[in-house]
């Protein structure tokens, strides 16, 4: 049997079929959207926390962590660490010679229910005044925000694949 539509007139409906895929592919993706309230407030804190990070306001980017966190790291392995430790690590560490940003287009956030969320990620780490004799890094991570009484903070950190970007 002769199907009554030409070759011509079934392409027409290709562009239909294939928007119906692309829509049902992002509609079951899991995580929130950009333009959901909770990845809006992870967004917001991590820009605070990095802020604070590449300014070495060390008050402020401690405010962001638990008293008591685990911070795992591809190159150091587990850390446990207090918020006070890290603080002084990056204080040691960073300040003046590490500027981190997040990879545009790389945030996840997925809500933990009754608890906060996980944020992941990909960031570079750019060293000021040396980028010409240092490279960047590159590297993916995973911090795990706690929401207790309306507070966001950060209990759980992993930082992994750490690479140079190619020059």
């Amino acid at each position: 049997m002769k199907s009554s539509l030409s070759i011509p007139k079934a392409l027409l409906f290709l562009p239909l079929l294939s928007s119906l895929v692309i829509r049902a592919d992002a509609q079951s993706r899991p995580g929130t959207a950009p333009d959901d309230q909770l990845f809006r407030t992870i967004a917001s804190l991590d820009a605070e926390v990095f802020d604070a990070y590449n300014r070495c306001d060390l008050e402020k980017f401690g405010s962001f962590f638990t008293e008591e966190l685990e911070f795992y790291h591809d190159n150091g392995g587990l850390t446990d660490r207090t918020r006070q430790s890290l603080v002084e690590s990056v204080k040691k560490n960073i300040c003046g010679k590490v500027r981190r940003e997040l990879v545009p287009g790389t945030l996840e956030v997925y809500p933990l229910h009754g608890y906060g969320a996980v944020e992941i990620g990909v960031h570079r780490f750019h060293h000021p005044g040396r980028d010409d004799v240092e490279p960047v890094g590159e590297g993916k991570f995973v911090q795990i925000w706690q929401n207790k009484d309306g507070k966001w903070k950060i209990t759980r950190v992993i930082s992994y694949d750490h690479h140079a970007l190619a020059k």
